[in-house]
């Protein structure tokens, strides 16, 4: 059992660590305060082929395992970027799962070099206002017409749909009524965000300004067949497959938010000078940091066993979802302990740490509540009955 990065892993994490930083905390700052999307690094780790960094070589892709992307977006994090870096790049990892598992050859090799060459930007349309985590219940429907569908419904907290040139969309094309289970008549679909037919109404959040969320009000939406992905109605199958490689990815981010924390925390108890000797020799700034740093490495043990287990074809559902809460807790435990170590300056925007902890609330929250997490580990491991 070996827990050491190989050397090819170590390579790919000082080159994504060289693109970074060519972007230091003031880009991100600057990026925090006027919203706009990181256009420069998105193209930079394009031009440098990470975006396609799981994706299959035949395509443009680098045919890299869950492994290393989940430790390329954890030094993007790390290295301060926080989650508007990750995010602004995540979906290229996972979101297009489906299309490469289930679509056809011609749809892959349509849909994945212009989004590897970062030519094209998409959007993942799953989530809804009135179905929450329960996707079997989402209302968006896609209605059979000549030559393919027209799409009808909402959607919301969808990211990057500003700036998006194409989603990934869930939709009901049997409606709940007619079907045996819940799961079943909702179809898959990778097609072009047309705003005439898509209105993206962007979301005021707490953190993560650069990269938007959006409500989405969908009206007549007309989709070709051939933008359909795999067999009509089995498009919640389709999408389970991409659930374990987001956590694990959010997981790695996480840890690597947490680690950007504690470097500047760490930095700032060396030098900052009280009652004539750095806080840092204090027991009451070290203990907490300690804490922390074994906390995140603990995680990310997790997290990493599970983009191995998925690598080897092995079931990882639960590695992925311990992964995924042990980081979140983590990370933001990480950031919580930074702000306290700066004191009054740790409130400050120009020392970055407050802008991380307004991040660390996305992997506690997202793409699935710690409550649900903890109902799966009871069921699943435990074998406890279900709860919900």
């Amino acid at each position: 059992m070996d827990f050491e990065l190989s050397a090819d892993q170590s390579a790919l994490c000082d080159a994504i660590g060289r693109v970074c930083a060519r972007y230091p905390d003031e880009y991100w700052l600057a990026r925090d305060r006027d919203g706009a999307f990181p256009h420069e690094f998105h193209a930079d780790l394009a031009r440098d082929g990470w975006l396609g960094i799981a994706m299959p070589q035949e395509y443009g892709g680098a045919g890299m395992g869950m492994t290393e992307a989940a430790l390329m977006m954890q030094s993007i994090a790390a290295s301060g970027a926080g989650f508007t870096g990750a995010s602004a790049v995540h979906m290229n990892i996972f979101g297009l799962n489906p299309v490469v598992v289930f679509g056809t050859d011609e749809q892959r090799g349509r849909w994945l070099p212009p989004l590897i060459e970062g030519r094209h930007k998409a959007c993942f349309a799953v989530t809804e206002p009135d179905a929450g985590l329960d996707t079997t219940r989402l209302s968006t429907r896609a209605e059979r017409v000549e030559g393919g569908y027209v799409v009808h419904g909402r959607k919301i907290w969808i990211s990057t749909a500003q700036v998006a040139d194409k989603m990934l969309l869930l939709a009901r094309t049997t409606p709940l009524a007619d079907v045996s289970k819940p799961t079943q008549g909702l179809s898959l679909f990778y097609t072009d965000l047309d705003r005439s037919r898509v209105e993206v109404r962007e979301i005021e959040k707490m953190g993560r300004k650069a990269v938007d969320s959006n409500m989405l009000f969908i009206d007549g939406l007309r989709i070709a067949e051939s933008d359909r992905i795999g067999e009509e109605g089995k498009g919640f199958e389709y999408i389970l497959h991409g659930l374990n490689p987001e956590r694990i990815l959010i997981g790695a981010e996480a840890v690597g938010l947490g680690r950007a924390a504690l470097d500047r925390a760490v930095r700032y108890a060396g030098e900052r000078v009280v009652f004539g000797r750095p806080i840092g020799q204090n027991q009451g700034i070290q203990h907490p940091l300690a804490q922390v740093w074994m906390q995140l490495e603990a995680a990310n043990l997790m997290v990493m066993r599970a983009a191995t287990q998925y690598d080897a074809g092995l079931p990882c559902a639960p590695s992925a979802n311990a992964g995924k809460y042990l980081a979140a807790e983590a990370g933001h435990n990480a950031c919580q302990t930074a702000i306290l170590t700066l004191g009054g300056m740790g409130y400050a925007k120009e020392y970055h740490v407050e802008r991380l902890l307004r991040e660390s609330y996305i992997p506690r929250i997202a793409p699935v509540s710690p409550q649900l997490i903890m109902c799966f580990i009871a069921e699943k491991v435990l074998g406890l009955p279900r709860s919900y």
